[in-house]
Protein backbone atom coordinates (compact mmCIF):
# COMPACT_ATOMS: atom_id res chain seq x y z
CA UNK A 1 0.00 0.00 0.00
CA UNK A 2 1.07 3.59 -0.48
CA UNK A 3 2.48 5.27 2.60
CA UNK A 4 0.59 8.54 2.05
CA UNK A 5 -2.86 6.98 1.79
CA UNK A 6 -3.50 9.31 -1.15
CA UNK A 7 -4.42 8.07 -4.62
CA UNK A 8 -1.55 10.06 -6.11
CA UNK A 9 -1.63 8.13 -9.38
CA UNK A 10 -5.37 8.45 -9.97
CA UNK A 11 -6.04 8.77 -13.69
CA UNK A 12 -2.62 7.41 -14.65
CA UNK A 13 -2.27 4.40 -16.96
CA UNK A 14 0.53 1.94 -16.31
CA UNK A 15 2.15 -1.12 -17.82
CA UNK A 16 4.27 -3.39 -15.62
CA UNK A 17 5.99 -6.34 -17.28
CA UNK A 18 6.43 -9.55 -15.30
CA UNK A 19 3.82 -8.55 -12.74
CA UNK A 20 2.30 -11.81 -11.54
CA UNK A 21 4.80 -12.68 -8.80
CA UNK A 22 7.63 -11.35 -6.67
CA UNK A 23 8.83 -7.81 -7.27
CA UNK A 24 6.56 -7.29 -10.28
CA UNK A 25 3.43 -8.20 -8.37
CA UNK A 26 4.42 -5.87 -5.53
CA UNK A 27 4.90 -3.04 -8.03
CA UNK A 28 1.49 -3.74 -9.56
CA UNK A 29 -0.12 -3.60 -6.12
CA UNK A 30 1.62 -0.34 -5.27
CA UNK A 31 0.48 1.32 -8.47
CA UNK A 32 -3.11 0.08 -8.22
CA UNK A 33 -3.28 1.10 -4.56
CA UNK A 34 -2.10 4.56 -5.63
CA UNK A 35 -5.01 4.79 -8.07
CA UNK A 36 -3.43 3.85 -11.40
CA UNK A 37 -5.08 1.68 -14.03
CA UNK A 38 -2.58 -1.15 -14.51
CA UNK A 39 -1.99 -3.72 -17.21
CA UNK A 40 0.59 -6.36 -16.46
CA UNK A 41 2.03 -9.21 -18.45
CA UNK A 42 3.64 -12.61 -18.16
CA UNK A 43 4.58 -15.32 -20.62
CA UNK A 44 1.52 -17.33 -19.59
CA UNK A 45 -1.58 -16.92 -17.47
CA UNK A 46 0.18 -18.78 -14.63
CA UNK A 47 0.69 -16.87 -11.41
CA UNK A 48 -1.64 -14.63 -9.46
CA UNK A 49 -2.73 -11.34 -10.95
CA UNK A 50 -2.96 -8.67 -8.23
CA UNK A 51 -6.45 -7.31 -7.62
CA UNK A 52 -7.36 -4.41 -9.86
CA UNK A 53 -4.86 -5.23 -12.63
CA UNK A 54 -5.47 -6.70 -16.06
CA UNK A 55 -3.23 -9.50 -17.37
CA UNK A 56 -2.15 -9.66 -20.99
CA UNK A 57 -0.17 -12.86 -21.67
CA UNK A 58 2.82 -11.98 -23.88
CA UNK A 59 6.40 -13.07 -24.44
CA UNK A 60 8.29 -9.78 -24.32
CA UNK A 61 11.51 -11.51 -25.40
CA UNK A 62 10.41 -11.32 -29.02
CA UNK A 63 9.65 -8.34 -31.27
CA UNK A 64 6.25 -9.88 -32.08
CA UNK A 65 5.46 -10.27 -28.37
CA UNK A 66 6.39 -6.66 -27.65
CA UNK A 67 4.28 -5.42 -30.55
CA UNK A 68 1.28 -7.49 -29.47
CA UNK A 69 1.58 -6.22 -25.90
CA UNK A 70 1.85 -2.59 -27.00
CA UNK A 71 -1.24 -3.02 -29.20
CA UNK A 72 -3.19 -4.60 -26.32
CA UNK A 73 -2.22 -1.75 -23.98
CA UNK A 74 -3.32 0.85 -26.51
CA UNK A 75 -6.64 -0.97 -26.93
CA UNK A 76 -7.31 -1.36 -23.21
CA UNK A 77 -5.88 1.88 -21.85
CA UNK A 78 -5.40 4.13 -24.87
CA UNK A 79 -1.68 4.34 -24.08
CA UNK A 80 0.43 4.56 -20.95
CA UNK A 81 1.73 7.29 -18.67
CA UNK A 82 3.89 4.88 -16.66
CA UNK A 83 6.03 2.04 -18.01
CA UNK A 84 7.84 -0.31 -15.61
CA UNK A 85 10.11 -2.97 -17.10
CA UNK A 86 10.39 -5.70 -14.50
CA UNK A 87 10.49 -8.91 -16.57
CA UNK A 88 13.93 -10.48 -16.31
CA UNK A 89 16.07 -13.34 -15.13
CA UNK A 90 18.44 -16.06 -16.29
CA UNK A 91 19.73 -19.45 -15.20
CA UNK A 92 23.24 -19.69 -13.72
CA UNK A 93 25.97 -21.90 -15.22
CA UNK A 94 29.20 -23.32 -13.75
CA UNK A 95 31.22 -20.50 -15.33
CA UNK A 96 31.07 -17.96 -18.15
CA UNK A 97 32.49 -20.34 -20.77
CA UNK A 98 29.69 -22.82 -20.07
CA UNK A 99 26.94 -20.34 -20.96
CA UNK A 100 25.53 -21.41 -24.36
CA UNK A 101 25.21 -18.86 -27.11
CA UNK A 102 21.45 -19.27 -27.08
CA UNK A 103 21.35 -18.32 -23.40
CA UNK A 104 23.39 -15.18 -24.03
CA UNK A 105 20.82 -14.18 -26.63
CA UNK A 106 17.89 -15.08 -24.38
CA UNK A 107 19.36 -13.01 -21.54
CA UNK A 108 19.76 -10.02 -23.85
CA UNK A 109 16.24 -10.42 -25.24
CA UNK A 110 14.58 -10.65 -21.83
CA UNK A 111 16.68 -8.33 -19.69
CA UNK A 112 17.62 -5.65 -22.22
CA UNK A 113 15.97 -5.74 -25.64
CA UNK A 114 12.45 -6.24 -24.27
CA UNK A 115 12.73 -2.83 -22.62
CA UNK A 116 14.25 -1.24 -25.72
CA UNK A 117 11.44 -2.54 -27.92
CA UNK A 118 8.58 -1.57 -25.62
CA UNK A 119 10.05 1.88 -25.01
CA UNK A 120 10.28 2.41 -28.77
CA UNK A 121 6.65 1.35 -29.18
CA UNK A 122 5.10 3.27 -26.28
CA UNK A 123 7.34 6.29 -25.58
CA UNK A 124 6.41 8.20 -28.79
CA UNK A 125 2.86 8.73 -27.48
CA UNK A 126 4.33 9.95 -24.17
CA UNK A 127 6.43 12.39 -26.18
CA UNK A 128 3.32 13.70 -27.93
CA UNK A 129 1.63 14.28 -24.56
CA UNK A 130 4.76 15.84 -23.10
CA UNK A 131 4.81 13.67 -20.00
CA UNK A 132 5.63 10.14 -18.84
CA UNK A 133 7.70 8.04 -16.45
CA UNK A 134 9.74 4.96 -17.37
CA UNK A 135 11.47 2.71 -14.83
CA UNK A 136 13.85 -0.09 -15.75
CA UNK A 137 14.51 -2.78 -13.14
CA UNK A 138 18.19 -3.74 -13.20
CA UNK A 139 20.24 -5.51 -10.51
CA UNK A 140 22.72 -4.36 -7.89
CA UNK A 141 24.77 -7.43 -8.84
CA UNK A 142 25.93 -5.56 -11.95
CA UNK A 143 28.56 -3.97 -9.68
CA UNK A 144 30.13 -7.34 -8.83
CA UNK A 145 29.70 -9.52 -11.96
CA UNK A 146 30.46 -13.23 -11.55
CA UNK A 147 30.99 -15.88 -14.22
CA UNK A 148 27.96 -18.11 -13.53
CA UNK A 149 25.58 -15.20 -14.05
CA UNK A 150 27.60 -13.08 -16.45
CA UNK A 151 25.02 -13.22 -19.24
CA UNK A 152 22.46 -11.73 -16.86
CA UNK A 153 24.61 -8.97 -15.37
CA UNK A 154 26.04 -8.04 -18.78
CA UNK A 155 22.50 -7.62 -20.14
CA UNK A 156 21.53 -5.53 -17.11
CA UNK A 157 24.66 -3.40 -17.54
CA UNK A 158 23.56 -2.71 -21.10
CA UNK A 159 20.10 -1.78 -19.76
CA UNK A 160 21.62 0.72 -17.34
CA UNK A 161 23.73 2.38 -20.04
CA UNK A 162 20.73 2.54 -22.36
CA UNK A 163 18.58 4.01 -19.56
CA UNK A 164 20.99 6.89 -18.99
CA UNK A 165 21.11 7.67 -22.70
CA UNK A 166 17.33 7.44 -23.10
CA UNK A 167 16.83 9.71 -20.10
CA UNK A 168 18.91 12.43 -21.75
CA UNK A 169 17.07 12.02 -25.03
CA UNK A 170 13.55 12.10 -23.60
CA UNK A 171 13.99 14.69 -20.84
CA UNK A 172 13.22 17.69 -23.11
CA UNK A 173 9.89 15.99 -23.94
CA UNK A 174 8.95 15.80 -20.26
CA UNK A 175 9.58 12.04 -19.96
CA UNK A 176 11.63 10.80 -17.03
CA UNK A 177 13.65 7.57 -17.25
CA UNK A 178 15.16 6.00 -14.14
CA UNK A 179 16.53 2.65 -13.02
CA UNK A 180 16.02 0.65 -9.83
CA UNK A 181 18.71 -1.90 -8.89
CA UNK A 182 17.47 -4.40 -6.30
CA UNK A 183 19.85 -6.38 -4.17
CA UNK A 184 19.06 -9.67 -2.49
CA UNK A 185 15.25 -9.83 -2.31
CA UNK A 186 13.19 -12.64 -0.82
CA UNK A 187 11.04 -14.01 -3.65
CA UNK A 188 10.36 -17.59 -4.73
CA UNK A 189 12.20 -16.99 -7.99
CA UNK A 190 15.17 -15.40 -6.25
CA UNK A 191 15.49 -18.20 -3.73
CA UNK A 192 15.31 -20.84 -6.47
CA UNK A 193 18.00 -19.06 -8.47
CA UNK A 194 20.34 -18.80 -5.48
CA UNK A 195 19.89 -22.48 -4.69
CA UNK A 196 20.56 -23.42 -8.31
CA UNK A 197 23.65 -21.20 -8.39
CA UNK A 198 25.05 -22.86 -5.27
CA UNK A 199 24.61 -26.27 -6.93
CA UNK A 200 26.08 -25.52 -10.35
CA UNK A 201 28.90 -23.24 -9.17
CA UNK A 202 29.81 -24.27 -5.60
CA UNK A 203 33.00 -22.18 -5.71
CA UNK A 204 30.80 -19.10 -5.79
CA UNK A 205 28.49 -20.40 -3.08
CA UNK A 206 29.54 -17.77 -0.56
CA UNK A 207 28.04 -15.12 -2.78
CA UNK A 208 24.63 -16.74 -2.85
CA UNK A 209 24.37 -18.61 0.42
CA UNK A 210 20.90 -18.60 2.01
CA UNK A 211 22.57 -17.64 5.31
CA UNK A 212 24.00 -14.37 3.96
CA UNK A 213 22.35 -11.09 4.82
CA UNK A 214 22.94 -7.37 4.23
CA UNK A 215 24.51 -4.61 6.33
CA UNK A 216 21.00 -3.54 7.32
CA UNK A 217 20.47 -6.99 8.81
CA UNK A 218 17.80 -8.49 6.57
CA UNK A 219 17.06 -9.46 3.02
CA UNK A 220 14.88 -7.16 0.98
CA UNK A 221 11.17 -7.64 0.45
CA UNK A 222 9.34 -7.09 -2.84
CA UNK A 223 7.60 -4.12 -1.25
CA UNK A 224 10.95 -2.43 -0.65
CA UNK A 225 11.53 -2.34 -4.40
CA UNK A 226 7.94 -1.36 -5.14
CA UNK A 227 8.28 1.63 -2.78
CA UNK A 228 11.21 2.91 -4.84
CA UNK A 229 9.31 2.41 -8.09
CA UNK A 230 6.28 4.26 -6.76
CA UNK A 231 8.47 7.20 -5.80
CA UNK A 232 10.10 7.31 -9.24
CA UNK A 233 6.82 7.26 -11.19
CA UNK A 234 5.08 9.79 -8.93
CA UNK A 235 5.29 13.57 -8.91
CA UNK A 236 7.45 13.31 -5.79
CA UNK A 237 10.39 12.65 -8.13
CA UNK A 238 9.41 15.25 -10.74
CA UNK A 239 13.00 16.60 -10.94
CA UNK A 240 14.69 13.21 -11.07
CA UNK A 241 15.78 11.47 -14.26
CA UNK A 242 18.72 9.42 -15.49
CA UNK A 243 19.47 8.02 -12.04
CA UNK A 244 19.92 4.49 -10.70
CA UNK A 245 18.41 3.87 -7.26
CA UNK A 246 20.07 1.00 -5.39
CA UNK A 247 17.67 -0.79 -3.06
CA UNK A 248 20.01 -3.41 -1.63
CA UNK A 249 20.37 -2.85 2.11
CA UNK A 250 23.95 -1.67 1.50
CA UNK A 251 24.96 -5.08 0.15
CA UNK A 252 26.85 -4.06 -2.98
CA UNK A 253 29.80 -1.60 -3.13
CA UNK A 254 29.59 1.44 -5.36
CA UNK A 255 31.63 4.57 -5.81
Amino acid sequence: MTHTGVAELKGKRALVTGGTRGIGAAVVRQLTDAGADVVTTARSAAGEVPDGAVLVPADVRTPAGAEALAAAVRERLGGVDILVHNAGGADPYPDAAAIPDAQWQDALDLNFLAAVRLDALLAPAMRERGTGAIVHISSAAVRTPMGPFLHYTAAKAALENYSRGLASELAPAGIRVNTVSPGRVTTPGGEATREQWARVAPGDGAGVSPTNTTPLGRDGLPGDIADAVLFLVSDRSAWLTGTNVFVDGGEFPRG
